[in-house]
């Protein structure tokens, strides 16, 4: 605690207080809800817990409130598939909690609705970062609140590198992305690996608001039968050239390199496929 100064001169710092306190914190509270329409809501959540316990709570409401689907790949064991990527859900709501500006009277709020949700939290972006640096990766990190973005970041909470390269991502990640500020982008990456539309990040009111995108029913079954569909055509090309390469299997699907990855891990986690060798392996 005196480490990361969440203890100073003998007393408890707000970050500390914020971090383990055993009662409610009113001044952390986050607005939690399921609507129908802008105006209908069908659940609701309170939370005032410390800030760890929070990140729990925020993933396990928005789980109860989406949807989960199998896709059939042909053996036994279904791959799952979250009506969002979750290891980006869960990047947001980290973000929400070390940055929000927990001197204002405002309240953070997650609202789900059946194809987005709304994430919004007090404190605009810092002045000297605008919002098209931020989506161009065009900017130097800044926290809010130093002591608990240290203290999660020893939790291994912000940007665990290991929990993106084995929770249904296979983006591939770099000592870069141990330090602050790729979360944004792993965020945009893993919605377009999802197929689905880049969520919009903006300053709103008195805050800063973080909107994402869902499919309808149609096209979460259009994306299913697509996956399938690409996933078989790769399994194909493997069979016939057990020595062709991500970039090659790109040219023959017309798929990114990245998106090939996505692939390869199905096939890999389906038992499928096995890597045998290093370079010039097969």
């Amino acid at each position: 605690m005196t480490k990361f100064e969440l203890i100073k001169d003998s007393q408890v710092t707000n970050a500390g207080f914020l971090l383990f306190a055993k009662n409610d914190v009113f001044q952390a509270a986050i607005e939690l809800g399921r609507f129908s329409t802008p105006t209908s809501i069908k659940d609701g959540l309170t939370v005032r817990s410390d800030l760890f316990g929070e990140v729990e709570e925020l993933l396990g409401f928005i789980r109860k409130h989406i949807n989960k689907g199998y896709i059939i790949t042909g053996d036994p064991q279904r791959e799952e598939r979250w009506q969002y990527p979750m290891p980006a859900l869960r990047e947001i709501v980290i973000n929400m909690i070390v940055h929000r500006d927990y001197m204002s009277s405002g309240d953070s709020s997650v609202k789900i609705f059946d194809d987005y949700i709304e994430f919004f939290n007090p404190g605009h972006l810092p002045d000297t970062i605008t919002i098209a640096q931020l989506l161009a990766d065009e900017y130097s990190s800044y926290s809010h609140n130093r002591k608990v973005a240290a203290t999660f970041k020893e939790a291994q909470l912000i940007e665990t590198v290991r929990e993106w390269r084995t929770a249904s991502s296979p983006l591939k990640t770099s000592k870069a992305d141990e330090n602050y500020g790729s979360g944004i982008r792993r965020i945009r990456e893993a919605f377009e690996l999802y197929g689905l539309k880049t969520p919009k990040f903006e300053n709103f009111q008195h805050g800063f608001r973080v909107i994402v995108y869902a499919e309808t029913t149609t096209n979460i079954d259009k994306t299913t039968r697509k996956t399938v569909g690409k996933t078989a055509e790769i399994f194909d090309f493997i069979k016939s050239n057990p020595q062709i390469t991500r970039e090659q299997l790109a040219d023959e699907t017309g798929l990114s390199v990245r998106g090939v990855e996505y692939h390869l891990k199905i096939l890999r986690e389906t038992n499928r496929i096995n890597r045998v060798g290093s370079k010039g392996g097969h």
